[in-house]
């Protein structure tokens, strides 16, 4: 009998987001519970659907805000095609983010 463990969206979430962008600072919030009165989001009590994301990353260098949130968009395909509702991205180099980074 094998156990398979089910990973929240958030965990799902974080480590796509890891993964692909070597996050020097990620900060998954999930704000699910401030929507949960919505009309969109009846019968979806506690699904994890709404979350604020915030991430610093050298890959972001030279790319322009638009293309940081696509980036981010492209890695979180499966989850927005599963239930995940609405993202709220603050996307920075360390740069922008006063990080030294070395």
């Amino acid at each position: 009998m094998s156990m398979v463990v089910s990973m929240s969206r958030a965990s799902r979430i974080k480590s796509k987001i890891q993964s692909a962008l070597e996050a020097s600072v990620l900060e998954v919030e999930d704000v699910s519970y401030q929507h949960a009165g919505h009309a969109a989001m009846k019968d979806k009590a506690n699904d994890e659907t709404h979350f604020n994301v915030k991430i610093v990353s050298n890959k972001f260098e030279g790319q322009s805000l638009v293309k940081r949130h696509r980036m981010v968009y492209d890695l979180l395909t499966d989850e927005l095609q599963s239930g995940l509702h609405a993202l709220s991205i603050v996307a920075k180099t360390p740069k922008e983010a006063n990080i030294n980074s070395g």
